[in-house]
């Protein structure tokens, strides 16, 4: 067979290149060879070292001392706010966003609500806010907190003037960082938000940040192995007007909150207020004047509930210097928090303690 010229050029051009190739043997260290141009397959990343797509790297790990939760941002000082709880007053904005609520005793039977704030920056509206009553100065400065009010008690003022608290007062100095809501009467309309309290408080020169006493928290999948069920609890201060209920979620895990056989909610964004943790405590309550005005123990301690997962714990209150309440169990230790928000409620120990809480283990069917 008769090869054209084409084909005889392509056997000799293949005969050249296997002589090279031979010629150049096997590579060396020294010279290794170019790297193959195919794509290489990539480790799988592993779920601990990928981060979560909605978490943002610069706050990984960063939890709050408040509710052990994840936050954004630095964390500031707490700002205490005294809230209006007259039914007039509800539903209040902003509460559902506190790190802590507590519910006290002011006079006459009407209660009080103190948001502590810190986690939450961009709380739109807080309020109704009122005034302040020595106690409640001793519960937000426990937090590292900067109190904040509309007028107080002539004790109170003592305390705040006396001492030089670090105090934001409507009718102070800080009328500036408040308005009024035409949709309400006063005293039930007045507010404020996180931004300008904390605009406020820098102008009036107050440290931007503080030492906070945070709990100890449990991981948040953790059953409970101690105490007895208690899916619902109910809390009777003194008037009928201020009967709270707490209701089990086990789709949340959390307690939501009834006023008057009503869910509460927050005006804000029509948001449950709801708890992981439900502290009552039990505290002796004194009345000081013909208006009612009380002195309430925040220090020595007492008998207290706590009520988790659905569960309840039967146990003491303590306090030490300059720290927060807590609960201790009956073996001596302190409880461990769910992560979540903390509603902690002081009832009188007269009559009984036990006459202020009850609680069931089958929910109503109301």
């Amino acid at each position: 067979m008769t090869m054209n010229r084409y084909s005889s050029r392509l056997i000799s051009g293949l005969m050249l290149t296997a002589l090279l190739l031979s010629a150049c043997g096997t590579p060396s260290a020294e010279n290794p060879p170019a790297p193959s141009p195919s794509p290489t397959l990539s480790p799988v990343p592993t779920a601990s070292i990928e981060p979560s797509p909605t978490t943002d790297p610069a706050n990984t790990g960063q939890l709050s001392g408040l509710t052990g939760l994840p936050v954004q941002g630095e964390l500031l000082r707490p700002l205490a706010v005294m809230i209006n709880n007259a039914p007039a007053a509800r539903p209040q904005s902003g509460i559902s966003e506190a790190d802590i609520l507590y519910e006290v005793l002011a006079e006459g039977g009407i209660t009080r609500l103190i948001g502590i704030f810190q986690s939450h920056t961009g709380v739109v509206k807080i309020g109704p806010i009122r005034s302040i009553r020595p106690y409640l100065i001793d519960i937000g400065e426990s937090y590292g907190a900067v109190t904040v009010h509309a007028g107080g008690s002539p004790a109170a003022y003592a305390i705040l003037q006396g001492q030089k608290k670090e105090d934001m007062d409507e009718i102070g100095r800080a009328g500036a960082y408040f308005w009024r809501d035409k949709e309400r009467k006063a005293p039930h309309n007045l507010y404020s938000n996180a931004a300008k309290l904390r605009e406020g408080a820098g102008k009036l020169g107050y440290a931007e940040k503080a030492q906070v006493s945070g709990y100890p928290f449990t991981d948040p999948d953790f059953l409970p192995t101690e105490g007895e069920a208690a899916v619902e609890l109910n809390v009777n201060f003194l008037l009928t007007s201020y009967n709270v209920g707490y209701k089990y979620n086990p789709e949340t895990r959390t307690y939501l909150r009834w006023v008057n056989g009503k869910p509460h909610l927050d005006l804000n964004n029509a948001s449950p207020v709801e708890a992981a943790n439900v502290m009552v405590i039990g505290s002796d309550h004194k009345v000081l004047d013909d208006v009612g005005r009380l002195q309430i123990d925040v220090e020595l301690g007492g008998e207290a509930l706590l009520f988790q997962r659905g569960q309840v714990i039967k146990g003491k209150w303590s306090r030490k210097p300059d720290d927060v309440i807590r609960f201790v169990k009956s073996d001596g230790t302190e409880a461990l928090m769910y992560p979540g928000v903390t509603h902690i409620l002081i009832v009188p120990n007269a009559p009984a303690f036990s006459s202020h809480v009850s609680y069931t283990a089958v929910p109503s069917t109301t």
